[in-house]
């Protein structure tokens, strides 16, 4: 499937766990856009030596965004990469800025045409939100999202990578707070400039358990 897939939504919603599924399921590639960022920023010699990059760790560490120009390059470049080599993909965490909206979606439309882009937007509550991401884990290697429920509880590694599972130092009550206070800011608006082009926004309610969030999905292909 020559596709590109985009989820929204507020920290906790699911999008990476969501994205994940629907990239196995279609044979896409998973581009979480906030692992392509921490790839950089976690690096000690691009962080000494790339004004760029310093100012991204220093907006990451403080619970904002990456700088949006930033952010973009990167997700134009992974795309071009991924489009010439016949593969399409699966975005969860962009575009989050209206800056990235307006020079991301012209280039997926050129790399995949407009008729192949479809959009969802998951949504859940600020009270949810902070509930779920400050009970959520993920694996060292490849951030595969362990969900908060029973069953999970007692793994230690992951069962997809067999890496280590941890708890993110960003995932704190007061950051989660402030990064859903930076998606009614700075993403929700996103949602309007796809909407104001023509795009079918479809909504899926991100309360429900993930069985039910996938169905709501996998109606809409």
């Amino acid at each position: 499937m020559l596709k590109v897939i985009i989820f929204i939504a507020p920290p906790g919603a699911g999008k990476g766990t969501q994205a994940e599924l629907i990239a196995k399921k279609f044979d896409l590639e998973h581009v979480e856009t906030s692992k392509l960022g921490e790839d950089q920023i976690n690096n000690p010699e691009l962080v000494k030596t790339d004004s760029e990059v310093a100012e991204a760790k220093r907006r990451y560490d403080s619970g904002d965004l990456f700088p949006p120009p930033w952010t973009a390059k990167l997700v134009i470049g992974k795309a071009r990469e991924s489009a010439s080599a016949g593969r399409g993909m699966v975005f969860s965490g962009s575009p989050r800025t209206l800056y990235e909206a307006e020079n991301e979606i012209p280039e997926f439309e050129k790399l995949y045409g407009r008729e192949n882009i479809k959009i969802f937007y998951i949504t859940l509550s600020e009270e949810e939100s902070i509930r779920r991401n400050t009970s959520r884990r993920i694996c060292e290697k490849n951030r595969h999202p362990i969900p908060g429920f029973p069953q999970y509880r007692d793994l230690v590694t992951c069962p997809e990578d067999g890496s280590l599972i941890i708890t993110r130092s960003l995932d704190k009550p007061e950051i989660i707070k402030e990064r859903y206070r930076v998606f009614l800011e700075e993403t929700k608006p996103v949602l309007d400039y796809l909407k104001n082009n023509g795009y079918d926004v479809i909504t899926i309610e991100g309360e429900q358990p993930i069985g039910m969030v996938q169905e709501d999905i996998l109606k809409n292909f």
